[in-house]
């Protein structure tokens, strides 16, 4: 196994249709607005970001994010991320009553040589990390579209 390998997936139940849920999230640079765990997201040119998250865990994580798909047809919004990540993550939107389902999956590797090296003791802190975020996003992301 490999332990600097990650999978995660949440699904996100949301109050409104995926055509207002889509703009939200293809504008990362709004993120920090309505997301605490990402702490800044600096845009490099339309189709990439350098994006700073930071959890519970005391430790930044950076990433360059860049485009690979926007299919807002589709609901389909996916990364391709390097940096302390190397891997790709993906919203995937679909219609759910009156809202939108939004699901999020993420395959990364951690890069950096002290996430490399607490790589096994660390594993059920790092994924209880990824929930928490996955959680205050979702409360925020939720709030945010309450409040337009």
């Amino acid at each position: 196994m490999d332990w600097t390998h990650y999978r995660f997936r949440a699904v996100w139940e949301l109050p409104a249709p995926p055509a207002r849920v889509y703009p939200a999230l293809e504008r990362a640079e709004d993120y920090p607005d309505w997301w605490p765990q990402v702490r800044e997201v600096t845009p490099v040119d339309a189709d990439t970001g350098v994006i700073r998250i930071r959890s519970v865990l005391p430790y930044d994580i950076t990433v360059t994010a860049r485009a690979a798909r926007r299919d807002p047809a589709a609901g389909v919004l996916e990364i391709v991320m390097s940096g302390d990540l190397v891997g790709w993550a993906r919203w995937t939107l679909t219609a759910a009553g009156p809202g939108t389902r939004a699901r999020y999956d993420q395959d990364v590797h951690v890069t950096t040589p002290l996430l490399r090296r607490v790589a096994v003791p660390g594993r059920p802190f790092f994924r209880a990390n990824h929930a928490l975020m996955m959680r205050a996003g979702r409360r925020g992301l939720r709030a945010h579209l309450e409040a337009v």
